[in-house]
């Protein structure tokens, strides 16, 4: 198993040692991997919650920008083919000339494209400037990769961010997807959702999907990107093997 472990020019540590994992997002019309997202774990196989727990706040931004440069390191050894889904913090695109452009880099560096790259602001903390944060991906977008908004619904912003910024694809958080064929509430919101999407031109990924039923229920909704249990979980230092027959 890889593993890293980050240090400061002075050589104190910054983070806890960590490897990563890719979880495939498929494309059931398509029958194809869409991508795999990028999951910091750490050696033992701590998720990613303990991980990042051990980083202090002041150093949480280099841990972050190390993780997605190992991630893109990882998947060009790997030979991965779809492209490769990297977790950005809001507060990470404050700093767009190291974020954006060190991953940049390091594709350039291993020979990963970079127009494979997907890059999904998580809600895992406000956003200080929503209208910086979509300047800041339109500048850069031109390099070709895309972006994705994660864990829609589950946090601070949602449509607030939505209507300031509008990426390429939209996670629906798990939270509207588990059992969604037994809710008609959680069916109801979702269906609008991916209407509004539609008419945005934006693609819906639904995460967390773990039976049959979701899929179905969110297939005749018109979703046609999972990701979930239900087909593989994250796989350490591998490329994990989808169960199309879940679909």
């Amino acid at each position: 198993m890889k593993t890293e472990n980050i240090t400061e020019a002075a050589g104190s540590r910054i983070g806890p040692d960590f490897t990563i994992a890719f979880q495939p997002i498929v494309d059931l019309e398509q029958r194809d991997i869409f991508a795999h997202e990028a999951l910091v774990r750490g050696i033992h196989g701590e998720g990613a919650f303990e991980v990042l727990g051990k980083v202090q706040a002041r150093h949480r931004f280099a841990f972050h920008e190390a993780c997605r440069v190992r991630s893109i390191e990882m998947a060009s050894m790997l030979g991965m083919r779809s492209r490769l889904s990297l977790n950005v913090m809001p507060n990470d695109i404050a700093r767009p000339a190291e974020c954006f452009q060190s991953a940049i880099r390091t594709a350039e560096r291993v020979g990963f494209p970079v127009d494979r790259l997907m890059f999904e602001i998580t809600e895992g903390e406000p956003f200080k400037d929503l209208r910086e944060l979509a300047a800041t991906f339109e500048t850069f977008e031109r390099f070709g990769f895309i972006s994705a908004i994660d864990d829609f619904g589950a946090a601070y912003a949602g449509f607030e961010l939505l209507a300031a910024f509008q990426p390429d694809i939209v996670k629906i958080d798990m939270s509207f997807i588990r059992d969604i064929h037994l809710s008609a509430v959680r069916f109801t919101i979702v269906k609008g959702f991916v209407a509004t999407c539609d008419e945005l031109q934006i693609k819906v990924i639904a995460e967390g999907v773990e039976t049959r039923q979701e899929v179905d229920s969110l297939r005749s909704l018109g979703v046609k990107l999972f990701q979930g249990y239900l087909f593989a979980r994250p796989g350490i230092a591998m490329l994990p093997n989808v169960v199309w027959d879940a679909a």
